[in-house]
């Protein structure tokens, strides 16, 4: 509300910047009766580690280096009319590297953890390691030829032999030609 207010007492030159402003969801702060500045208002609503996880947008050089101090703020600009999202402070980084550590298990109690397996006989030991056995696998089935028929003995009926196959004969290839390839396949 305190950004709309001072856009408000900005005048006519900061309209257009007023009217995307209330598009957005607008957010009670503690300063209804007596609004302040925009950057203040916005630092304050993210004073306490920023609960609501609040991302600040803006162009302000003096407000995103305020910004940049506190941890856990994302920060917002606009370059060539395109919204750019900077990378992490290093104080979000040193916060996040704290939180991490605090949270590992320290290494007394793994080396307890350790000593109990073994006393239990759950850790396993590197040398019980086992490697999987590759199998013998055949060749690629769609890469090999297919295995050719047996020819048929005399003594069985070739039925296969026997019957012929007969040829479409197309309008455009000439007779000669026809009857030469009928005598090849009799042949």
């Amino acid at each position: 509300r305190c950004v709309l207010k001072e856009l408000e007492s900005l005048g006519k030159a900061l309209y257009g910047a007023k009217l995307i402003a209330q598009r957005f969801e607008v957010r009670d702060c503690s300063h209804h009766k007596d609004p302040v500045s925009g950057s203040a208002c916005l630092l304050s609503m993210i004073e306490e580690g920023n609960p609501h996880h609040f991302f600040i947008a803006t162009q302000d050089q003096d407000l995103a280096n305020k910004v940049k101090k506190k941890a856990g703020v994302p920060l917002l600009f606009i370059i060539q009319n395109t919204m750019v999202l900077d990378k992490p402070s290093p104080k979000s980084l040193a916060f996040v590297q704290k939180l991490q550590t605090n949270q590992l298990v320290p290494e007394h109690q793994k080396q307890s953890i350790v000593q109990l397996k073994v006393k239990e006989g759950l850790a396993k030991q590197e040398g019980e390691k086992r490697r999987k056995r590759k199998r013998a696998g055949g060749p690629n089935p769609l890469s090999c030829l297919k295995k050719k028929k047996k020819k048929t003995q005399e003594g069985q009926e070739p039925s296969a032999e026997k019957k012929k196959r007969r040829k479409r004969i197309r309008n455009r290839v000439k007779v000669e030609g026809v009857q030469s390839v009928q005598k090849n396949e009799e042949e």
